[in-house]
């Protein structure tokens, strides 16, 4: 019978009854979660424009109830969901680009995490003023 390389390391202690830890492929690193949020705003654009090409398809079925589904959506809620379909577009233009930069410059790998600040600090400074904006617009509706 042979023994492993953790019952020879430490034969009789706690760590040979532990199992090891499961290592996952995706230790955390920024351009994982990069990769992760581009997916989900890539998801969440698609089904805004999937909601939009119904709600508009609806103004040639019947202009009254295009009107009603178009009056349910002056809420504050969907406001808010304005403010996030912007921010999501907003990443989901600028990582585009910085993939593009990845995958077709030659130091694009090399430079990539310091793409993403550059992404996440474009992304700020545009959003600052978006929520501004949009924030004013609700609290005049809304207010």
């Amino acid at each position: 019978m042979t023994a492993t390389s953790a019952e020879t390391a430490g034969a009789g202690t706690q760590a040979t009854t532990r199992r090891p830890r499961r290592q996952s492929l995706y230790k955390g690193d920024p351009g994982m979660w990069a990769f992760a949020l581009h997916r989900i705003t890539g998801a969440t654009i698609f089904f805004f424009l999937f909601v939009h090409v119904l709600d508009t398809a609806l103004v040639r079925v019947s202009p009254q109830a295009y009107t009603e589904v178009i009056a349910t959506y002056k809420t504050p809620l969907v406001g808010l969901m304005e403010l996030g379909l912007v921010a999501a577009v907003l990443f989901h233009g600028l990582n585009g680009v910085r993939l593009i930069l990845i995958d077709f410059w030659w130091q694009g790998c090399r430079w990539q995490r310091q793409m993403l600040v550059a992404v996440g600090a474009v992304w700020l400074v545009v959003m600052v003023p978006v929520v501004v904006r949009i924030g004013m617009h609700m609290a005049e509706r809304f207010l």
